[in-house]
C-alpha cells in the first residue's frame, strides 16, 4: 500500500495533543452515538445508515466532522457543482485506488451535511481516526459553505454551475458567489480544481490564494459552434456581452471568448485533446502537467469525458510524490460502472429498466440525447415530485427537449406529486393522448409501464431525485436491485 504524506500531518498532531479530556469524551460519544444509529437504520430497514449517524453525532457533538477530520492524516478532497458529482467521485476514488491509495467517501450520494457526516462516523474508530489516505467527499452545492470550514480540504473541485433548484439554491450568480466564498477561504497549499469550459465557474475568486487547476476539452472537432437553447452562461461574466463560441461541447460548456472585453477560456492544464466515441463510451487523450493519459470512459456522452476529466485533474492537484501511471488509470478508468440512477441497466424479471435521475434542463437534456441514440420506439416513464430535495419550481421542465422524443413514443405514463403539469409539458409537445396515462402513485406507474412493455423492449425511467429513489426502493423489494447504499 503506498505511503502518503500529508500535508496535515501536524495539525492533526496539534489536534491530538491539544483537545481536552471532556472534548475527546465528546467525541467518542458521538462516534459511537452514529455508529449505532447506522446498525440500527440497517437492522430496522429504515436505510442503509446514510444521513441518520450523522444527525445523531451532530446533535451529541455539533463538530464531530470537525474533529474527526482533524484527527486524520487523509488528504481530503471536496467535490461540488450542479451536474456529475457522483459520477466524478466514482472516477477519483477508482483513480487513486489505483494509485494505491485507501479512500473514504460517501459512494451512496448523500451529500448534505447529515450524509457527509455519516462517511466519516462510519469509517473512524472511536478516538475520531481514519484507515484512509483520501477522504473524498461528494457536498451539495449550498452545504459546500458548512462543510469546507470543518474538512479543511486539500482540494476543492467545481465540476459546472447549471440552473438548478432555483427555489433552494437561487440564480447563477447567487450559487456562484456562495462557492467563491468558500475558495477565497481555502489556504495556498490547497487546490481550486475549476472547469475552465464554463464561464462561470473559471472566473470564481481570481484572488484567491489557492492553486488553480484548469481542466476542460481542447479538441474543437467534438462540439459544435452554438450553444444549447437551453443553455445558461452564455453572456460575458465581466461585461454581459454576449460570448463567442469556438466550440461548444455541452449546454455551454467550451471554448470561448467575449469579443467586446477580451475575457476567454483560460489556459487548460488538464485537456482533453482527442474524444473519439467508443461503443458506449468513449476514447479520449488527455494532457496533464504529469504527462498524457490515453483513457477509455466506459460511460456514453459528453458530459462523461468531462467527468473523466475532472477525476484526473483532481488527482493530479493532489501532488501526490509520484504521478499516476498511465497504464494504470487506463485499467481504473475502464472499469468505473453507472452510479445508480445514472441511465442505471435494471433487469426487471423479463423486462428490461434504464433508470434515469435527470433534475434540470442539462441533465435531462443530456440524457435524452443518449436515449434517442439507441435503436427502437421508446416506452417511458416520467416521474417528478415537488419536494423540497427536488425543488419546487417546474418552470425548468419548458427547456427540455421533450419534442426530441416524442416522435419515438411506445408508451408514455406520467407519474409524481407534478403528474399533471408533467403530462401538460408532454401534451404540448406532441405527445398522443391515446399513448399517455397519469399515473400519480408510484407502485401503479412502474406497474402500469411495464405491463405495456414486452421482454426486450426497455423501459426508460425519467426521474427526479424523490421519485427515483423510491421507484427504486420498489425495485430492491422485487429483488431487482440492491440497495443504493451497497452500489
Amino acid at each position: 500500500m503506498r505511503t502518503v504524506t500529508s500535508r496535515h500531518s501536524p495539525a492533526s498532531r496539534a489536534f491530538k495533543t491539544a483537545v481536552t479530556p471532556s472534548a475527546r469524551a465528546r467525541l467518542t460519544l458521538a462516534l459511537a452515538g452514529g455508529k449505532a444509529a447506522g446498525t440500527a437504520a440497517r437492522v430496522l430497514r429504515a436505510g442503509g445508515g446514510t444521513s441518520f449517524p450523522g444527525i445523531v453525532a451532530r446533535r451529541i457533538d455539533p463538530r464531530v466532522l470537525a474533529k474527526a477530520a482533524a484527527a486524520s492524516d487523509a488528504r481530503k478532497v471536496i467535490v461540488t457543482g450542479s451536474n456529475g458529482k457522483t459520477t466524478t467521485c466514482r472516477m477519483l476514488a477508482a483513480l487513486a485506488q489505483a494509485d494505491g491509495l485507501r479512500v473514504t467517501q460517501n459512494r451512496s450520494g448523500s451529500n448534505l451535511l447529515q450524509g457527509v457526516t455519516s462517511a466519516a462516523v462510519a469509517q473512524a474508530d472511536l478516538r475520531g481516526r481514519m484507515d484512509a489516505q483520501m477522504l473524498l467527499l461528494e457536498v451539495d452545492e449550498a452545504t459546500v459553505r458548512r462543510v469546507a470550514p470543518e474538512l479543511r480540504p486539500d482540494a476543492l473541485l467545481v465540476t459546472n454551475i447549471f440552473r438548478d433548484q432555483l427555489d433552494r439554491f437561487g440564480e447563477l450568480y447567487s450559487m456562484a458567489r456562495k462557492l467563491e466564498a468558500v475558495i477565497e477561504t481555502l489556504p495556498a497549499p490547497a487546490a481550486a480544481v475549476l472547469n475552465a469550459d464554463d464561464p462561470l465557474v473559471a472566473s470564481l475568486a481570481p484572488g484567491a490564494p489557492a492553486r488553480r487547476l484548469y481542466f476542460g476539452i481542447r479538441d474543437d472537432a467534438a462540439g459544435g459552434r452554438v450553444p444549447e437553447h437551453s443553455a445558461d452562461t452564455i453572456r460575458c461574466v465581466r461585461c454581459q456581452h454576449m460570448l463567442s463560441y469556438r466550440a461548444v461541447h455541452l449546454s455551454h460548456l467550451g471554448d470561448y471568448e467575449c469579443p467586446e472585453c477580451g475575457i476567454a477560456r483560460p489556459d487548460l492544464d488538464v485537456a482533453v485533446s482527442a474524444v473519439r466515441p467508443s461503443g458506449t463510451g468513449s476514447e479520449i487523450t488527455v494532457e496533464t502537467p504529469a504527462g498524457t493519459y490515453e483513457l477509455r470512459v466506459p460511460l456514453p456522452g459528453m458530459h462523461n469525458v468531462y467527468n473523466a476529466a475532472a477525476a484526473l485533474a483532481g488527482e493530479i492537484a493532489l501532488d501526490l510524490p509520484r504521478p499516476l501511471e498511465p497504464a494504470r488509470a487506463r485499467r481504473a478508468m475502464a472499469g468505473v460502472r453507472p452510479a445508480f440512477g445514472r441511465l442505471e441497466e435494471i433487469r426487471a424479471g423479463d423486462r428490461q429498466v434504464v433508470l434515469a435521475f435527470v433534475k434540470n434542463p442539462t441533465s435531462y437534456n443530456t440524457t435524452l440525447r443518449e436515449v434517442l441514440r439507441r435503436p427502437g420506439r421508446k416506452h417511458v416513464l416520467a416521474a417528478h415530485s415537488n419536494t423540497v430535495v427536488d425543488g419546487e419550481d417546474f418552470a425548468w421542465l419548458w427547456d427540455v427537449e421533450i419534442e426530441q422524443l416524442v416522435p419515438q413514443l411506445a408508451s408514455l405514463v406520467i407519474s409524481g406529486t407534478r403528474a399533471e403539469e408533467v403530462a401538460l409539458r408532454f401534451k404540448y409537445a406532441g405527445a398522443d393522448p391515446a399513448l399517455t396515462r397519469v399515473l400519480p402513485a408510484r407502485p401503479a406507474a412502474l406497474e402500469g409501464a411495464l405491463s405495456g412493455t414486452l421482454p426486450g423492449e426497455p423501459l426508460y425511467i425519467f426521474a427526479g431525485y424523490t421519485p427515483m429513489r423510491e421507484l427504486r426502493a420498489i425495485m430492491q423489494r422485487r429483488g431487482w436491485v440492491r440497495p443504493s447504499w451497497e452500489e
